[in-house]
């Protein structure tokens, strides 16, 4: 097996402090690196799920809180069959059905993202100051938020903290939600270090029903936001993955935006290369899957853990005789954790999982709190 190091991800150290406020950052590009792994190297897979699951309110869709129970009930045979995702972070669930998925699911640990009320910390983007916050109220700007950021991140490996933040710029309709970013410190027990996880959700594009210009320039600065998050809150020492809808399909435009500032490496341009194959997306010339769809999933490693992704997976999608549970399919990508013998013999013992079965209320994490599992 071969040790893939990403050299170097990020040039500053991050602040674990819930308002730690930063200076902009722009790190070098990323080099892949495959070499032999030594003998005495460690190795552990965890698999991440981010699914949109369309959890919208009536009258803007209907049906949608029968879907949500099959979603749970989906996530369920996966886990009695033995595959199903070690994490799941799901966007656009404004529904308070999203509880009984996530009991059907039976996932021991759930965290929410920002609430209806919350407000963001740190600094704005400086570019911001001329973005006009209320121009379109005929398409739902200026009418405050009317529900949370439809956030959850759901877990099998117990939560050790929580830190959310709404983005301060949107357009159009996509206002009406208090849409964020949050991220999620977990304890893997096969890991030496904690692990970070990130679930977003960026201002869409057609959906927003204004100019496109409009649109763009308030998804530009929510990548600024959410880099600034990323800044201030992942542990830089340990293992970071991301996950969500960015809203990215057939717009370049929203892509490449601070392209070379970002603070993480994406699995779809990852994969796409011939030097780093991953199971499920073989590399071809010319294309780029990371346009093909709204939803992506990221990495980044700065310590002594590194990470890759070796599988990624469709599900969730279009099959004969069924109606699909959502207008997107699930994105489930496997990660391989690798990290030497010194390494391990250092660690901290991690929390051991939470005991109980499956059918339990699962622990649900607040925003920024500490978390345990349950005795």
């Amino acid at each position: 097996m071969a040790a893939t190091a990403i050299v170097p991800v990020l040039t500053a150290t991050a602040a674990t402090t819930p308002h730690a406020d930063k200076t902009s950052f722009a790190p070098p590009p990323v080099l892949t690196i495959e070499r032999p792994a030594p003998a005495d190297t460690h190795s552990a897979e965890i698999s991440v799920l981010t699914y949109n699951v369309r959890g919208l309110p009536w009258p803007i869709a209907t049906g949608r809180a029968k879907a949500l129970k099959k979603i749970g009930a989906e996530l369920a045979a996966m886990r009695a069959e033995g595959r199903q995702p070690d994490v799941v972070l799901i966007q656009e669930d404004f529904r308070s059905e999203v509880s009984d998925l996530v009991k059907t699911s039976g996932y021991r640990y759930w965290a929410q993202g920002p609430t209806r009320g919350e407000r963001a910390s740190g600094t704005a983007p400086e570019d911001g100051r001329k973005y006009r916050r209320v121009r379109y109220v005929r398409f739902g700007e200026g009418w405050g938020k009317f529900t949370s950021a439809g956030l959850h991140v759901l877990s099998d490996v117990p939560m050790v903290e929580v830190r959310n933040t709404p983005y301060r710029f949107c357009a159009g309709f996509d206002c009406l939600a208090n849409k964020g970013a949050m991220l999620v410190r977990l304890a893997p027990p096969d890991l030496p270090q904690d692990l970070d996880i990130i679930n977003t959700h960026l201002n869409s594009r057609g959906a927003s029903r204004v100019p496109v210009k409009r649109s763009l320039r308030a998804h530009n600065l929510q990548t600024e936001e959410l880099n600034a998050f990323i800044n201030n809150h992942w542990k830089a020492e340990t293992p970071l993955l991301i996950g969500g809808d960015f809203n990215v399909r057939n717009a370049p435009e929203r892509y490449d935006y601070q392209a070379a500032e970002r603070p993480y490496v994406v699995v779809s341009e990852f994969c796409n290369h011939p030097s780093n194959p991953c199971d499920g997306q073989p590399p071809v010339d010319g294309e780029q899957p990371w346009l093909r769809s709204q939803d992506l999933q990221a990495f980044a490693s700065d310590g002594a853990v590194s990470v890759r992704p070796v599988r990624v997976e469709k599900v969730f999608g279009p099959q004969p005789g069924r109606r699909r549970l959502s207008d997107h399919d699930g994105y489930l990508v496997r990660y391989r954790f690798s990290w030497n013998a010194e390494v391990a013999a250092a660690a901290a013992p991690a929390p051991a999982p939470a005991q109980g079965t499956p059918t339990e209320t699962p622990q649900v994490a607040s925003s920024d709190v500490k978390m345990s599992g349950k005795p």
